[in-house]
């Protein structure tokens, strides 16, 4: 009986690292995969090992009781930008050094999903915290391949390919953001193919390649084909968004960047979509790799139901569901301080004592900033949600008890909670990042 060739995919349950996983399973490779949450990595492959760490914080024992014994180890990890839950430098280079002590003196094969276009003199820390951690791979007497993809289309859709459909997706007026940028792209079916290509040892040891189609497109024209390809109609309208403003979107995506979210629209997107997506498959195609698919081609071979439209118009709307939400509940609680006497009057005219009522608005009012404030930090929004239901089903219970008349008041202030509620229970739906 033939014993299964061991593989180790690093981000196994990113876009990249879970179609690589998928792949070599489907090649007859043992999988094991790599990650810092247990809930996404059991919610994605929960048939396969997993090695629940930080890789970003992990030291060199750690790395090496996890591949101790691999035949291939994928390092599909990585961050666009720092934030709350990112260190591009501590992912890209400082974890690779530890990962190649780790792998010193073996056979094993890594093999580096990298980005087209790195450079240590890049404008963007991505970019040359990538090429620093490819030089500390390539400089190695270890066995790799490094692989360069340009932009990823794939049927899940996060970062650049959620982007992407949200762009394609805004109703009646195509807002043209950087329309003039080339773009190349390539099939995640690609890449993971490239990955079993290597691991199966049909790639040379120290190619360096990058994954991609030959034609460029405008950005606008991949965003219109994008929208083609959901099924939508063509825009009426078009407004060029003048990049002073895409500018200005991408700082304040990257100061929630720093409360956990990881917004497409970020600087370094917006910096890497300027500058091109753009490589060059020669290198790849002189080692014997398959042809990458066009645009088109990609596009024929994914699903595009209902599915993939009601993602594309939810995605733009979460932010503004999360904001709303913040807003609407630290407004109550601000108000309810502010005219703390006028809400209190509406307990104490119901029979509550001063002191009571008193304590009651002042503690609502504290609830209210709290958790309006709390939903705006990623880690806690979920849970921020519920106890926005909580505490409104908790008000609704409290009013029909103690203030029965409320509900028939003409300005329906108890009405008025029922669609926060909605609205509440919508975020939790959509807050899932993978």
């Amino acid at each position: 009986m033939t014993t299964k060739k061991i593989a180790v995919v690093l981000g196994a349950y990113g876009l990249i690292g879970s179609a690589c996983a998928r792949a070599l399973t489907q090649a007859g490779f043992y999988v094991a995969g790599v990650g810092r949450s247990r809930t996404a990595a059991q919610r994605l492959f929960p048939g396969i090992e997993w090695h629940i760490i930080d890789l970003a914080a992990a030291d060199v024992d750690d790395l090496r009781k996890i591949v101790v014994g691999a035949d291939v180890v994928v390092n599909a990890a990585g961050a666009l930008q720092d934030g709350l839950k990112d260190d591009v430098a501590a992912i890209h280079e400082a974890m690779m050094q530890r990962l190649v002590q780790a792998l010193e003196g073996s056979t094993t094969r890594i093999i580096q999903i990298s980005a087209a276009g790195v450079s240590e003199d890049a404008s963007t820390e991505f970019f040359r915290s990538k090429a620093r951690g490819d030089r500390i791979l390539t400089t190695s007497a270890l066995d790799w391949v490094v692989l360069r993809p340009t932009l990823v289309i794939a049927p899940q859709a996060y970062g650049g390919t959620a982007l992407l459909r949200a762009s394609a997706a805004m109703p009646l007026v195509e807002f043209a953001v950087l329309p003039n940028s080339r773009v190349q792209t390539v099939s995640i079916d690609d890449v993971a193919g490239a990955v079993v290509a290597a691991a199966k040892r049909e790639i040379a040891w120290g190619t360096v390649a990058e994954l991609t189609e030959y034609q460029s497109h405008s950005f606008s024209d991949l965003v219109r084909a994008v929208r083609a390809w959901l099924g939508f109609p063509p825009w009426r309208f078009r407004v060029v968004v003048p990049t002073f403003m895409v500018r200005l979107t991408a700082r304040i995506a990257d100061a929630f960047g720093f409360l956990g979210w990881r917004p497409p629209l970020r600087t370094t997107a917006i910096t890497v979509l300027a500058e091109g997506i753009r490589g060059d498959p020669a290198m790849w195609y002189a080692e014997g790799g398959a042809p990458c698919r066009t645009l088109e081609e990609t596009l024929a071979g994914l699903p595009a139901g209902l599915q993939e439209r009601w993602f594309s118009r939810l995605y733009v709307l979460l932010p503004v569901i999360v904001g709303s939400l913040a807003a609407f509940w630290i407004f109550s609680g601000v108000i309810g301080l502010v005219h703390q006497q006028a809400a209190a009057s509406v307990l104490t005219a119901r029979g509550f004592s001063e002191q009571a009522a008193d304590l009651s608005v002042l503690l609502g009012a504290a609830t209210d900033i709290a958790l309006g404030l709390v939903i705006l930090v990623r880690r806690f929004a979920r849970r921020a949600a519920l106890g926005m239901v909580a505490v409104s089903l908790g008000y609704l219970a409290a009013a029909t008890l103690f203030t029965a008349d409320l509900w028939a008041d003409p300005l329906g202030p108890l009405l008025k909670v029922v669609p926060g509620i909605v609205l509440a229970l919508v975020a939790v739906a959509l807050l899932d990042e993978r």
